[in-house]
C-alpha cells in the first residue's frame, strides 16, 4: 500500500485528537510531524516524527498531504500556499472566512491537479449515518420539516483568544454552524433560500453565540440551532414527515472517547450506548410503528479512508471543496440575512 506522507499544521486539540490517532491507524498514511510554534509536544506520542519550526520547512518537506488544522483565519492563506506549492490538502471547518476564498482554493486545486478536502468529520458521527438511513429506508414519507441542534450549556468564554476575540473566523456560526449546515446539505442538498438570526447571548462575549437558520427548500424547511444555554438538550435531530417521525438525541462517543486518550479501532469504535437510540414513530405497509432504532456505528476513520482513496485512486474527495465552498455561501447568506431582516436567495 502506498504510503501517503503527510504533515499536520498545528498539534493542540485537533492534531492531537482528531487527526494523528486516525492517521496512525491508517495504513495508508505516514506521519511525517507538525508544525509546532511554542509547545514541542508531538514527539512525547509520536517518537519517530519531526516537529517543523515553520510552514517554509513543512512546504519544503517531501510531504504528499498537508493537513490545515489552524485557526479559522488563517485557513485560506495556508491552504492556498500549500496548493499553490502542489500538495494535496485537508482543510478543517470552517473551511474558509467568505465564499470566495473557498472559490479560489477550489480553482487553485483544479488548476494544479491535486486534492483538497474539508475536514467533516461528523457526517461519520453515529448520530448522521442512522439519521441518513432512515431517510434512505423512507418510512417517514415526503419530509415536512427537519430540525438540527448542536446545544451546549457553557455561558463561559472560551480560553483560546482567536476563539472570542472579534475576527473573520470567529463565533459559533464558524464553529457549529459548519457542522450542521454540511449535515444538511448532505442529507438535504442545496436550499433556494436562507432565513437566520444570530446574536450574541454570553455575558462579555464579543462574537456571536447563537444562531437559529431556517434553510428553505421548495417542499419542506430545515432549521438549524446552536448555542450555550441549554442545560436540558433538546434531541439533536427530528425530522418529521407525511407518514411519520425520527427523533435521536446526540449520542456520538467519538469525541469524548478520543480525548480521554482512546485509540480508534476497525471492530467496536464510535458505538453509542443502547440509551441514545433514535425514537421512530411511522406507519409501515399499514401499521403502525412505534419502536427504538437501533443506531449505527460510528467511525472518522472512513473520513481518511476516503482520502486516501481520493490520492492513490484519483477518487472523488470523501468532502470535496465545492462542498466546503457551499457551506460558505450559507453562512454568508445567513449573516446578510440576520442584518437584513429577509430572506435571502441562494
Amino acid at each position: 500500500m502506498q504510503k501517503i506522507k503527510t504533515v499536520l499544521l498545528s498539534y493542540g486539540m485537533s492534531g492531537k485528537v482528531f487527526h494523528a490517532p486516525f492517521l496512525e491507524l491508517h495504513p495508508g498514511f505516514e506521519l511525517l510531524g507538525s508544525w509546532e510554534r511554542s509547545k514541542k509536544i508531538i514527539q512525547q506520542d509520536y517518537r519517530n516524527v519531526r516537529s517543523y519550526g515553520s510552514l517554509e520547512e513543512v512546504l519544503d518537506s517531501d510531504a504528499d498531504l498537508i493537513i490545515v488544522n489552524t485557526p479559522v483565519g488563517t485557513h485560506f492563506e495556508y491552504a492556498k500556499k500549500v496548493l499553490l506549492a502542489g500538495k494535496h490538502v485537508v482543510v478543517e471547518k470552517a473551511f474558509t472566512t467568505t465564499a470566495a476564498e473557498a472559490q479560489e482554493l477550489v480553482d487553485i486545486a483544479t488548476e494544479k491537479g491535486v486534492k483538497l478536502s474539508v475536514f467533516q468529520n461528523r457526517r461519520w458521527d453515529s448520530d448522521l449515518k442512522t439519521v441518513r438511513q432512515v431517510l434512505l429506508d423512507g418510512v417517514l414519507g415526503d419530509i415536512v420539516e427537519a430540525e438540527f441542534h448542536f446545544d451546549r450549556y457553557n455561558p463561559l468564554l472560551s480560553p483560546k483568544q482567536h476563539k472570542e476575540t472579534a475576527n473573520a473566523g470567529a463565533g459559533i456560526l464558524k464553529d457549529l454552524g459548519p457542522h450542521l449546515i454540511d449535515q444538511s446539505l448532505y442529507l438535504f442538498g442545496f436550499p433556494q433560500a436562507v432565513f437566520a438570526d444570530i446574536r450574541t447571548t454570553r455575558e462579555n462575549s464579543l462574537v456571536d453565540d447563537w444562531f437559529d437558520i431556517l434553510l428553505y427548500y421548495p417542499d419542506f424547511r430545515v432549521r438549524l440551532k446552536a448555542g450555550f444555554f441549554v442545560r436540558e438538550a433538546n434531541p439533536a435531530y427530528t425530522i418529521h414527515g407525511k407518514k411519520g417521525s425520527f427523533l435521536k438525541p446526540r449520542g456520538d462517543v467519538q469525541e469524548d472517547e478520543l480525548k480521554l486518550g482512546t485509540k480508534p479501532n476497525l471492530e467496536n469504535w464510535g458505538t453509542e450506548s443502547i440509551e441514545k437510540e433514535g425514537l421512530l414513530h411511522t406507519e409501515i405497509d399499514g401499521k403502525l410503528v412505534l419502536e427504538k432504532t437501533p443506531t449505527l456505528q460510528g467511525n472518522y476513520y472512513d473520513f481518511f479512508d476516503g482520502v486516501y482513496d481520493s490520492i492513490s485512486n484519483n477518487k472523488e474527495e470523501p468532502v470535496t471543496g465545492q462542498d466546503g465552498l457551499r457551506v460558505m455561501q450559507i453562512i454568508e447568506a445567513a449573516i446578510q440575512s440576520s442584518a437584513q431582516g429577509k430572506a435571502i436567495a441562494v
